[in-house]
């Protein structure tokens, strides 16, 4: 027997995240508690899953108890709830590191969202995005864990009520279990249901039920047991075997999420490689989607033994997708760098890969309304595949869909658009901004839109980088219309009564040849414009380089050393222009005008003036000489 006395206890304060999570845990009341158990059962699954991986390379660690469990044992007497594993176990300071901070990225997003959202979202939020261990204090006034790591002749006992501080002391060996953690909740007044056979039973059987542990439930300290699941891998099932609740209950289980999933994807290949997988999109957004790492949540199995979730075995645009893959093609003890190098996993990545695209693409053809809703929480990612995915790029690009100047409230497909096009169009149009209010109100699209031309309206970030590296789709190419010249002239307007468009006045062009030797310094060109109808001027981009959009986001970032002068376009019918061109003899006002028009350019595109005090003396001169 191993005693505790020469190590003194010592108290901790939660990490600033994890105490903001515990205080809306232990104040908030939502409408479902029970998503603590799936974590802790979850948790105690992953904890044998190591151990078996560990006991490869070391099978000692596994001793006479060979067989992984998980049990759960009620005290109605007491008012607890037990779970406790013979999995891998913690040291002390694995338990500090664990149960002590929040080690994901993405976590003060996620709280902050819970923090901003009303009661009834919070609950949402909870089960949608799963809180682990954290979660039994929604029920628990206290919590106390014991663990003792595989091989160790030392364990630790860790507790907290979840008001700020926890302890971590040593504890004896005899009081701790052979190996592995059990968790004890002093449950609440209000949570005494938790000690009921029935309730924890028919809870696990939902939430967890196809956990690759058996689970074993113990009504009262004692008592026979008995066994709630027999630990079959739901993934070694024929897929006509299993139910769309048993599917929904196992990604929520491997997950760490309670939403449904969109889709499911479920296959055994055979041939040169065999393994199956079995892979989920979500119907909602995962909180770490947008992290910068962009790592996926695959996880790794070989012949039913968890090696690792840290594979790579979906390209990086499909890390939204939740799931495993099993292969036996690998040998257990396969090494960190053997899994990146593995032609076998590259092979597997393949077809996984192409597989899950099928499935999305089967949904947009079956299914079109659950297809958009899916596009809608993960559209700006899929179509990172387009930048870096060559091979698959004609199918991304079929699958994606836009808003465009024709789709209302809804969305259009390239083939969509391809279809419809213009007679002797041979681009696909597209307006990159940040947001869609402000695409729709854009100068650049007043001439397109007069003569029906449809045009994307792209508000996603990578919008910008993949049309860049889409050549074509069906023999078109994408243009951006905020760069190079318009071309609009091979289309008729649509609105009948407008009479065919006069010759420019001599007045104007002399305007624009001044205005043009005036801002030479801060634009390529100034030149009339075919793009504009309703207003009086607008910038684009040059026709080489990048456009307008592209350019912001990499001056943003500060990978643009120098900033490409932009072009002014004019419109030669707009009465302000012809106002000032007829003022031919007031030098003055006409450097005035001319200064004040690329700055309202400015302001159209999104920025701000170069000079807010040259603009405003400008604009008082203007007011002032318009009162005279």
């Amino acid at each position: 027997m191993t005693t505790a006395a020469e190590k003194p206890a010592e108290s901790h304060v939660f990490e600033a995240d994890v105490a903001r999570l515990l205080h809306m845990m232990v104040h908030s009341v939502y409408s479902d508690r029970n998503v603590f158990l799936r974590e802790l059962i979850s948790n105690a699954a992953d904890a044998c899953e190591k151990l078996r991986y560990e006991a490869i390379e070391t099978p000692s660690l596994l001793g006479t108890d060979v067989e992984s469990r998980i049990t759960i044992t009620l005290d109605e007497e007491k008012q607890q709830l037990i779970v406790e594993d013979n999995g891998i176990g913690m040291s002390r300071e694995e338990m500090v590191e664990a149960l002590g901070t929040i080690a994901r990225s993405g976590t003060r997003a996620f709280i902050e969202r819970i923090e901003a959202s009303k009661a009834n979202e919070g609950a949402q939020l909870i089960g949608q995005f799963g809180v682990g261990f954290y979660s039994c204090f929604m029920v628990a006034e206290r919590v106390d864990v014991i663990s003792r790591r595989a091989g160790s002749q030392e364990a630790s006992h860790w507790f907290s009520d979840g008001k700020g501080s926890y302890t971590v002391s040593p504890v004896d060996t005899a009081e701790a279990p052979a190996r592995g953690t059990r968790i004890t909740l002093h449950l609440m007044e209000d949570a005494k249901e938790y000690t009921s056979r029935w309730t924890v039973e028919r809870i696990v059987k939902e939430q967890s039920g196809h956990v690759p542990v058996a689970i074993r439930l113990f009504d009262k300290p004692g008592s026979e047991p008995v066994q709630v699941t027999d630990g079959t891998a739901l993934w070694t099932k024929s897929k006509n075997e299993v139910t769309k609740d048993e599917y929904t209950d196992f990604y929520r289980g491997t997950s760490g999420q309670y939403d449904e999933p969109a889709l499911t994807v479920h296959f055994r290949a055979e041939g040169r490689h065999e393994y199956t997988a079995l892979a989920f999109v979500p119907s909602s957004q995962p909180f770490d989607m947008f992290d910068p790492d962009r790592k996926g949540r695959m996880k790794l199995y070989v012949k039913r033994v968890f090696i690792t979730d840290d594979a790579e075995l979906l390209p990086r645009y499909l890390r939204f997708v939740r799931g495993l893959v099993d292969t036996a093609d690998l040998p257990l003890n396969v090494s960190r760098e053997m899994i990146q190098e593995s032609p076998i996993l590259s092979s597997i990545r393949k077809g996984v890969t192409s597989r899950i695209i099928s499935g999305i693409e089967k949904l947009a053809e079956t299914e079109a309304d659950s297809f958009l809703k899916l596009w809608e929480n993960f559209g700006p990612v899929l179509k990172e595949g387009i930048y870096e995915d060559f091979e698959r790029r004609s199918q991304l690009l079929a699958l994606s869909r836009f808003r465009t100047t024709s789709s209302g409230e809804g969305y259009r497909s390239l083939g969509d658009y391809v279809k419809d096009a213009k007679d002797g169009q041979s681009a696909i149009y597209y307006l990159a901004g940040g947001s869609l209010e402000q695409l729709k109100s854009s100068p650049q699209l007043e001439g397109f839109r007069a003569r029906s031309v449809e045009v994307l309206l792209l508000t996603d970030s990578i919008d910008s980088f993949w049309v860049m590296n889409a050549p074509e789709f069906e023999g078109k190419t994408f243009k951006s219309i905020t760069q190079g010249s318009a071309d609009l002239s091979q289309f008729p307007k649509t609105d009948s009564q407008q009479a065919a468009e006069p010759e420019m006045a001599a007045s104007t062009q002399a305007f624009i040849a001044f205005a043009k030797d005036k801002l030479a310094d801060q634009v390529a060109d100034v030149r009339a414009s075919d793009r504009l109808t309703e207003s009086a001027v607008c910038l684009v981009a040059p026709e080489e380089g990048y456009d307008r959009q592209m350019e912001k986001i990499l001056q943003g970032a500060g990978r643009l050393q120098s900033v490409t002068k932009p072009i002014l376009e004019i419109n030669p019918d707009h009465p302000t222009i012809k106002a000032i061109a007829a003022g031919e003899g007031d030098l003055p006002f006409r450097e005035d005008a001319a200064l004040l028009l690329l700055d309202e350019a400015r302001i159209l595109d999104g920025d701000k003036p170069a000079d807010p005090r040259a603009f405003a003396e400008r604009l008082a001169r203007v007011f002032e000489r318009a009162v005279r």
